[in-house]
């Protein structure tokens, strides 16, 4: 049967220039423009006087639709003119490299892009932090390398911290800013296993090797002669068997349980949370045993136990200085609570940066398990920021605040010693009430260096 150009109407003007846009893309959605066009022209050339209105009204029209789309398909490239028949419905994936989609979760797709502004901003912290690791970690490691009297057993400990730290800033940093500035991931699918794969590295083993510390502490303070010493070698032991701890956990999505997957914003890769696949879930729960709660319980009852060692040896100083008739077996009454109170701070600022640091992407991951409606793009931007920040005050809390570290420090680098004032005036105090203090206990001593 043949349709003559005067039988069509406006909406099959319409479906024919759809049909056309839609089965093109490219190149070919120029000259599937102009054939509509033409079509367009000749038919409405054709019609009759009382449909020529509404027939120009249709070519007018379905000009005007196939000229916008020819032009985005000519200049932004087909997926932007899908895009712009889907009436400009982005995603966060839309930017995802086609190399990647297979890792992206169908849970993101439901999230708009997020504004470059957030991308921006994360980039600037990225770097604020970055510098920070890098700098920080660097001078303790470095400190305590060329210090001859801070080589010691215990020290091992902090120097593998301080370089868990400085390597997993040099790795995951300088990837994260690159991804922030183009706003989603562009460095491949292996990138994208390595970044991870050092991030969960790193993070298990500044975990543990806080938990060692913590542990040296105590069998310091708390047992005291009847503690086994640390040497080298048992030191050299607990950091071999940290990091290949580490390794073995955040190996096992490697090879098949769980995966590593561009997170929420697409600028950095960790584990699959939001997968429906409970086998990949168990991985996550069974991980956060061994690289989270095991390592803060420890770190707590270690702590406790110290702080609690503290307190009674005060008390036991007391007790004798009221046997003996004298207000205080130390230079001044307040001395023994402030060396209590400030090893309390310590023990409470540990454990809640700790806490700050890493329950946020425990609670990201938890969520996306049991809940993953309320786990978006933005929320995991935080949450992911705030596990790196871990890297920037361990060097305050465990090097800083060592007092040989201190004076390492001023002779080194003696622009980033401060509150030296505040020591020379407590210094006198310090000497004065020494002998009383080693009378009393050397572990309270011990535990201070």
């Amino acid at each position: 049967m043949c349709v003559c150009p005067q039988d069509m109407d406006s909406s099959s003007h319409h479906e024919a220039v759809f049909g056309a846009v839609n089965a093109t893309s490219g190149a070919l959605a120029v000259v599937a423009a102009a054939a509509v066009q033409q079509q367009l022209a000749s038919s409405s050339a054709a019609s009759s006087l009382h449909d020529s209105v509404p027939a120009a009204v249709a070519f007018q029209t379905s000009s005007i639709i196939v000229n916008t789309i020819a032009h985005a398909t000519t200049t932004m490239g087909p997926h932007f003119a899908r895009q712009m028949m889907k009436f400009n419905n982005f995603t966060v994936v839309d930017k995802v490299p086609p190399d990647m989609l297979d890792r992206v979760g169908a849970h993101w797709y439901q999230y708009p892009p997020l504004w470059p502004i957030w991308h921006k901003i994360l980039g600037l912290v990225m770097v604020f932090i970055g510098m920070i690791g890098w700098s920080g970690n660097f001078m303790v490691v470095y400190i305590f390398l060329v210090t001859p009297n801070l080589r010691t057993p215990s020290n091992v400990l902090v120097i593998n911290l301080a370089f868990s730290d400085f390597f997993m800033m040099i790795a995951m940093s300088p990837p994260m800013v690159i991804n922030c500035w183009f706003e989603t991931w562009i460095l491949g699918p292996l990138m994208c296993d390595i970044e991870a794969l050092i991030g969960s590295v790193c993070g298990g083993t500044s975990i543990w090797t806080m938990t060692a510390i913590a542990y040296d502490r105590y069998n310091v303070i708390v047992k005291g002669m009847s503690g086994t010493p640390l040497t080298f070698m048992r030191a050299i032991i607990q950091v071999t068997l940290i990091w290949t701890h580490g390794f073995i956990w955040a190996s096992l999505p490697l090879f098949g349980w769980n995966r590593y997957v561009p997170e929420g914003n697409m600028t950095s890769c960790g584990t699959d949370y939001v997968s429906d696949d409970w086998f990949g879930k168990s991985y996550i729960l069974v991980y956060s045993i061994f690289v989270y709660y095991i390592p803060l319980f420890s770190i707590i009852i270690c702590y406790y136990h110290i702080v609690s060692a503290v307190a009674a040896h005060e008390r036991g100083m007391r007790e004798q200085a009221k046997k003996m008739n004298v207000a205080s077996l130390r230079s001044g009454e307040q001395g023994g609570e402030r060396a209590e109170a400030k090893l309390a701070k310590v023990a409470l600022t540990t454990i809640s940066l700790w806490f700050l640091a890493w329950t946020p992407y425990l609670v990201t991951n938890y969520m996306g398990i049991f809940n993953k409606q309320y786990v978006t793009p933005l929320f995991t931007i935080w949450a992911s920021l705030f596990a790196k920040t871990n890297a920037c005050y361990n060097p305050v809390v465990y090097a800083f605040s060592h007092p040989k570290y201190r004076a390492g420090l001023k002779v080194k680098c003696p622009c980033l010693v401060f509150g030296d004032d505040e020591e020379k005036k407590a210094a006198p105090a310090a000497a004065a009430s020494k002998p009383a203090a080693d009378a009393g206990s050397t572990h309270t001593n011990d535990g201070k260096a």
